[in-house]
């Protein structure tokens, strides 16, 4: 499609809120799309360079960031449905496109002339008479063009772009690798014996699966929120392995969509990018924009959290091995992988007296939905209402009009909570826009989704959700409060764009008002009768809540420890058998028999779906630090929705976006920096608080 003229993503949008015309969109529009505005965003650019007059704020500065604001909009629409509404069309503009888009990026931060200007105000910026948000942009900005090669000779700013169009289109393979695996596996359950064990609800779920899917019954996806239930509830000992050996080995299976060699191709290639840099390894290049600043401090932590989150599992080992035997299930063999969730809510169920179909029927999908907006209208005054005439990108989707407690408009929220084959897994926030003051026309509100992968109930039948699963959704949904409380002047510093070690804070720590007592008794309700949750089963789940987090805990820290050791790797050439690695690391680490890790190598795409949480997934434990410890500004205050304490969390966390350096946010909203005792206890990790002696 060459008439770029009649391209819905070229034409003004005159839908309700400038929300994309998604009826009228096609793959074939995206690839003209998305060269016109690259096109226009370099044509925006020459004129901010060739500016006569000497370079200041306004004309350079503020200019940049307005600049490629077509391009921004046609490729937040074109990433978000790739990422949940795909196709193979889309998949193929995808990875036709991945390496023009790189080649782009890396012609806008090599730009001398771009370059030179902001380096001169950076140089002059103690005299410049800046305010303070104005100074973090100038850092922030001379920052993203000295790490996009900037400053390298000519001769590496020309390999430097090919590397990283290189990485573009080998995180693309990789990630579609995922979703290919993800949609095709799936295991058909044939009669009540392959049902065995599994509660009502989650057969639904099952049946609702294969219905979808055209199979003739219910089958079990690689979906997480249908695996982690059936390995958990299935009395099927083999049917737990296979499930169990399908979910882990995605993206390593031989053919066309092996990941083994691209992962290793993109930590090659990473290794390059780091050296043209002048670091040893990709962790050292990739530590230097974080809190943590260095491996060192990302080892502190960990090794901080290992040893003791090791102890806790040996004991939850001791656990489920006399649970097993009492109920003659014990074989002489050790807890697989596969067995160690089945014997842990055996365990649950004995000396907890929680079971996990006692507690779903609670957390039906729509009230654990308006409870999270109902915190967020009781902490920070918003207020969700549905809007069904907004246009969305899928029949799942959700359209919100978000409005602050003067009822002026916020921004739009958009919802899409359940798994399809076209989407890809995982839970997450993305942007259709970002707040900004800065923008064309006097600023523009923000356009937030959350994507979930919950399993749908069966028709007539309610979508129920685990306790985990509801705070996934208030986890990703405090993301989305991140991006729609956004207050700053410049879209590079808006919403979640922050230091990726800070980006979890906000969604981990909206979780914790899923587990308060008092929004329990108000919004979980059994779905059949309205009854709220009993007050006795809210302090069963209270004094369970920390069973079995020695196995979260050490599965979390494993991949943590994975990701940092082959990205701290400083030889050319990475490993030439990357499964072997990562056992062989595992071992030596003394991961525990049949405890596992969160993600593999082969589908760890938040380390090779893109760069952002390579050489990073250790951010959600440094962030728990400072959840742990911030929450307990709550406690202190008595009261979980205290108007002080919120205001503070609404200016300083919420609010702020990357307006102000990380660690001068939190003090200003704690009142002083965070300590990890406060995680420790959280985890059940320290017996009792450490105390001044």
């Amino acid at each position: 499609m060459d008439d770029v003229t009649a391209n819905p993503l070229l034409e003004p949008w005159d839908t309700p809120h400038g929300l994309p015309p998604f009826d009228r969109l096609l793959p074939a529009h995206f690839k003209p799309a998305l060269e016109a505005a690259m096109r226009e965003h370099r044509r925006e650019l020459a004129a901010i360079a060739g500016d006569p007059a000497p370079p200041d704020v306004d004309n350079t500065l503020a200019a940049f960031d307005r600049a490629g604001a077509l391009l921004g909009r046609v490729a937040a629409v074109f990433y978000n449905l790739t990422a949940s509404a795909t196709s193979p069309e889309l998949q193929a503009v995808q990875r036709e496109m991945a390496a023009p888009l790189a080649a782009h990026h890396s012609a806008v931060y090599m730009d001398a002339a771009l370059y030179a200007r902001v380096a001169a105000l950076h140089e002059r910026r103690a005299g410049l008479g800046l305010d303070p948000e104005a100074l973090r942009l100038l850092e922030r900005v001379q920052l993203d063009f000295e790490r996009a090669g900037a400053a390298l000779a000519p001769a590496a700013q020309q390999r430097y772009a090919e590397v990283m169009q290189s990485l573009a289109r080998l995180t693309t393979r990789f990630a579609q690798n995922v979703l290919h695996d993800e949609s095709t596996w799936q295991l058909p359950l044939q009669g009540e014996a392959d049902l065995a064990g599994l509660p009502e609800p989650l057969r639904a779920s099952l049946r609702q699966a294969g219905a979808e899917r055209g199979a003739a019954g219910p089958v079990v996806t690689l979906a997480r929120s249908l695996v982690v239930p059936f390995l958990t509830a299935s009395t099927r000992r083999d049917l737990r392995e296979q499930v169990w050996r399908a979910w882990v080995g995605r993206g390593e299976q031989p053919g066309e969509h092996d990941n083994r060699e691209v992962a290793r191709d993109i930590l090659r290639l990473r290794q390059e990018q780091a050296r043209l840099h002048g670091q040893a390894s990709y962790a050292d290049h990739a530590l230097q924009d974080t809190m943590a600043g260095s491996r060192a401090a990302v080892q502190q932590l960990l090794d901080e959290v290992w040893p003791r989150a090791l102890a806790a599992v040996e004991r939850e080992r001791a656990a489920l091995a006399a649970q097993r035997q009492a109920e003659g299930g014990d074989d002489g063999g050790p807890i697989e992988p596969w067995d160690w969730r089945y014997w842990a809510e055996r365990v649950r169920r004995e000396r907890y007296a929680v079971d996990e179909a006692e507690v779903k029927p609670y957390f039906e999908l729509d009230r654990v939905s308006a409870a999270a907006f109902d915190c967020a209208q009781r902490l920070f005054g918003l207020r969700f209402e549905l809007r069904a005439d907004l246009p969305v990108y899928h029949p799942d989707v959700r359209a919100y009009e978000v409005r602050d407690a003067d009822g002026s408009l916020r921004g739009i929220f958009l919802l899409d909570h359940y798994a399809r084959p076209n989407k890809r897994s995982g839970a997450w926030m993305s942007a259709l826009r970002w707040q900004s003051r800065n923008a064309a026309g006097g600023g523009q509100r923000p356009v937030i989704l959350n994507n979930n992968n919950f399993a749908r109930g069966a028709p007539g039948e309610p979508t129920l959700l685990s306790l985990d699963d509801a705070r996934t959704l208030f986890h990703e949904f405090g993301h989305g409060l991140h991006g729609l409380l956004s207050d700053v002047r410049y879209e590079r510093l808006s919403g979640t764009q922050v230091l990726r070690d800070f980006v979890e804070l906000p969604s981990q720590l909206f979780e914790h008002w899923i587990a308060e007592p008092e929004v329990l008794q108000r919004h979980a309700r059994h779905w059949r009768t309205g009854e709220p949750i009993p007050a006795e089963l809210v302090q069963r789940l209270q004094r369970a809540q920390r069973f079995n987090q020695g196995y979260e805990t050490v599965r979390y820290t494993a991949s943590a420890i994975v990701d940092m050791a082959v990205h701290a790797l400083t030889e050319t050439e990475p490993p030439a058998d990357l499964c072997a690695f990562e056992a062989a690391l595992l071992r030596e680490a003394g991961l525990p028999h049949g405890v596992g890790l969160n993600h593999r190598l082969v589908h760890f795409q938040h380390l090779f779906a893109g760069s952002g949480y390579a050489a990073g997934y250790y951010v959600y434990l440094w962030a728990e630090v400072l959840d742990a410890d911030g929450f307990g500004a709550f406690r202190e205050a008595g009261n979980p929705f205290d108007p002080a304490v919120a205001a503070r969390l609404r200016r300083w966390v919420y609010a702020s976006g990357n307006s102000v350096e990380p660690g001068a946010a939190y003090r200003a909203f704690r009142g002083r920096p965070p300590t990890v005792q406060p995680l420790l206890l959280k985890r059940g990790l320290l017996e009792a608080p450490v105390t001044a002696g």
